[in-house]
């Protein structure tokens, strides 16, 4: 592990009001003496821990700026290290000036993540709440944010924690009846443990499960507007937007690419992709905007079907219908405000699915529409009190990897094979289970995870 002092600023390189420069490592305290004067003249008692000392930057005998300093000793700081943070005017030019006496001063520049890749090799936290961190920063709405916090404070890890004891103990004692035989019975030790093991995988089907509540909450919803050409499509993205971005006009083909926003819908983040009317067409261009219109709904999370209400249903309506009849879906018919020549009635028997009446012109049905997405994916409200939430496809798939091993041991058991079996099995699936919280993780995984951090953290 590198023992150097490292630097960075931790705030926007942006002019605000404050600015941070956080060094970490076993020179942190030194290089802060070597460029800061007390205002009162006296030094800095570095025995003493969470301290904050006011005086100035200085260059010689030139005064930089005045700033704050915080001083954090090892292992009661973010890295577990001696961290020091310098609090200046958060002007770009002056932050970059102070770092550079940093620099200059016996500290290298950080790497992205390093701060927090230091925290974690030090023990500081686990690897689960080391990507909370990063979670916790790019949180796009409440229930992200929630949900990293949870994570960060350990839910994740203290669930998996229990989970690898309740394996770990079968394992010892399997090996301590081999080892002592005499003493130590294995007789019908087979069927003890498949009962043993079998809440042990209810729990991790369980957390599994919860990926897909965790991804959303994180990424956001992937949604399409899917309809024919004219049936208010960009209408409706233009109100769930407040603002003019996609062009509205009667011309039907007039959507020909796929436009895509992100917005916030009461507190569900939307990564919402306005397509090309679905509609045989013998234009070559807007053929294409058809075909990738197809495509993104292919790939979406949910689907906001636009039904023209002002026209009956016809053979492009029937095609959408059938294209999302298997994919979670919102249905809207638009077009309220004016006398429809399309029940109610008709389009959810047609749909299967239930029908909310909208207006995007008169931006009518918009609550209904949000509190139905809300409904779909967290159903109803979220309650954080006692739910683990996985949010990240590599603790997900050293799960699966966890589940399948102890799958390999109830057919071991159910086959009659040797007790060695059950505990090669129990194993690799009480390993699978420390790389969620990073043990046993390679070397090369923990510098990709870190290096997709942002610089000061």
């Amino acid at each position: 592990m590198d023992t150097d002092t490292i630097a960075a600023i931790a705030t926007p390189l942006s002019n605000s009001g404050i600015g941070i420069i956080r060094i970490s490592g076993p020179e942190a305290f030194s290089v802060v003496e070597r460029i800061f004067r007390k205002k009162n003249g006296k030094e800095i008692d570095w025995d003493k821990s969470h301290q904050v000392h006011y005086g100035w930057i200085v260059q010689g005998e030139e005064i930089l700026d005045e700033v704050l300093v915080l001083v954090m000793k090892g292992p009661h700081s973010y890295t577990a290290e001696d961290t020091a943070e310098i609090d200046c005017h958060g002007g770009s030019l002056m932050m970059k000036r102070i770092l550079e006496m940093v620099l200059r001063h016996g500290a290298r520049p950080a790497k992205p993540g390093e701060f927090t890749k230091r925290a974690f090799l030090n023990g500081r936290m686990d690897l689960s709440q080391a990507e909370a961190v990063m979670d916790v920063i790019q949180a796009q709405n409440d229930y992200a944010l929630k949900a990293s916090v949870s994570q960060l404070k350990g839910s994740v890890s203290n669930k998996i924690r229990v989970l690898r004891e309740g394996i770990l103990y079968q394992i010892a004692y399997i090996e301590s009846a081999l080892d002592d035989p005499e003493h130590i019975s294995l007789e019908g030790y087979g069927k003890q443990l498949f009962q043993a093991i079998r809440p042990i995988k209810e729990e991790i089907e369980s957390l599994i499960r919860s990926f897909e509540q965790g991804r959303v909450m994180t990424e956001g919803i992937k949604t399409v507007i899917l309809g024919k050409p004219n049936a208010g499509k960009s209408s409706l993205m233009n109100v769930l937007l407040g603002q003019e971005r996609a062009i509205v006009t009667d011309i039907a083909g007039t959507t020909r690419d796929t436009l895509e926003e992100k917005l916030s819908l009461d507190g569900i983040t939307l990564h919402i992709i306005d397509t090309a009317g679905i509609r045989d067409t013998k234009d070559l261009v807007e053929k294409i905007g058809v075909d990738r219109a197809k495509k993104a709904a292919q790939e979406a999370d949910l689907v906001i079907y636009v039904a023209d209400g002002s026209c009956p249903l016809d053979q492009n309506d029937q095609e959408i219908i059938r294209f999302i009849r298997d994919k979670k879906s919102v249905i809207l018919l638009n077009k309220t405000d004016l006398e429809t020549e399309v029940s109610m009635d008709e389009l959810e028997k047609i749909t299967r699915n239930h029908v909310i009446p909208i207006s995007a012109k008169e931006e009518w049905g918009i609550r209904e529409l949000e509190q139905e997405i809300k409904q779909l994916f967290y159903q109803g409200e979220v309650s954080f009190n006692d739910e683990v939430t996985i949010t990240n496809v590599r603790q997900k798939i050293a799960l699966e990897e966890s589940l399948e091993s102890l799958e390999m041991v109830e057919k071991s058991i159910a086959g009659g094979m040797p007790e060695d079996f059950y505990s090669i099995d129990l194993m690799d699936a009480y390993q699978r289970l420390g790389e969620v919280i990073g043990e046993a993780v390679e070397e090369d995984l923990v510098n990709e995870i870190f290096g997709k951090f942002c610089m000061g953290k």
